[in-house]
């Protein structure tokens, strides 16, 4: 079973302004509400792809009982711990369009406080996890936990065979790099931000992956947008998947797509190759998916990378 949790969920009121003039009084051409959370984003997808999951979350107020009751509906399994104070957060994303060339302004909330009490629930929660079982631990951390929030829950479970994934930022993943994860998803300007570097392309960022590999991560994705995605995997071996051109409709929740694929594909047996490329459809999918991609999107996808890689010339 693939368990995920999401300390700090949100809706995502995203607006279409036709225009966006500071100071003034701005109209939206339409309006969309969404679960938001990378760790609930990662379920959504591995549920498409009929893999068993359960959204761990922490929900409050009465944008808590929506954000669960939009989920439910798609028929996630949820898992959720209830605060009493507070509500879960409303991230606004305003969506230019053309007019803006696909820029997305976004004003995150700041989300509630958790008490070590709903700490301790989190943790009973986990505590049923077994052998074989994985924990994706991904997403930002509200003010009221420690940074190293990642690295004292796989403290706490590891040692029981659990599979870890962390999909962090900063502190927050190198802190979990030292416990040896599964996996790590990282895109090229997180990478560049823990080296001080500015890697653009898989190839640029292949030896600081290797570097998080070498420093206890199994498996290392790194995104790279427009230019495509690597592995380094827990053979050590070094895959490149380029990116598929498309026009961009979403970017939120692509690299939540990427791990869900990965994850699907290697719990399949398939390759670490295969599941690379399964990865990189998946965040394409929802890529071109106004929201997180549903299955027919990937299965069309993943059809169409991989007619476009057999078409490009072989190095």
């Amino acid at each position: 079973m693939i368990y995920t949790v999401t300390i700090n969920p949100s809706l995502d009121y995203v607006m279409y302004p036709t225009a966006l003039d500071v100071g003034f009084t701005n109209r939206s051409s339409r309006e969309e509400i969404r679960f938001g959370g990378k760790g609930v984003d990662v379920s959504f997808v591995l549920q498409q792809l009929d893999v068993p999951t359960v959204a761990l979350a922490f929900a409050a107020g009465f944008t808590g009982d929506y954000f669960k009751k939009v989920l439910e509906e798609d028929g996630v399994v949820c898992d959720f711990i209830q605060l009493e104070e507070g509500f879960t957060r409303i991230n606004v994303k305003l969506n230019g369009g053309e007019y803006s060339g696909g820029v997305e302004t976004i004003v995150n909330g700041m989300g509630p406080d958790i008490s070590d009490a709903k700490m301790d629930e989190l943790r009973a929660k986990l505590n049923k996890l077994q052998a074989g079982d994985t924990l994706v631990l991904t997403g930002s951390v509200p003010k009221s936990l420690p940074n190293n929030t990642y690295e004292m829950l796989m403290d706490e479970f590891g040692g029981r065979g659990i599979r870890f994934v962390v999909d962090a930022t900063g502190d927050l993943l190198l802190s979990a790099v030292d416990k040896k994860p599964f996996l790590i998803k990282p895109n090229h300007h997180e990478l560049g931000a823990l080296f001080d570097a500015h890697p653009q392309t898989p190839e640029e960022c292949l030896p600081y992956a290797r570097k998080l590999h070498d420093r206890g991560a199994a498996n290392v994705i790194v995104s790279c947008g427009g230019r495509g995605s690597c592995l380094v995997d827990e053979n050590g071996e070094e895959h490149i998947v380029p990116a598929l051109p498309i026009t961009l409709v979403n970017a939120t929740g692509a690299g939540d797509s990427m791990i869900a694929g990965f994850l699907a594909m290697v719990d399949k047996g398939e390759s670490y190759a295969e599941a690379l490329l399964y990865a990189s459809a998946c965040g394409t999918a929802t890529a071109l998916t106004s929201g997180m991609a549903r299955r027919e999107r990937i299965d069309e996808t993943v059809a169409r990378l991989k007619e476009f890689m057999a078409s490009q010339p072989q190095a």
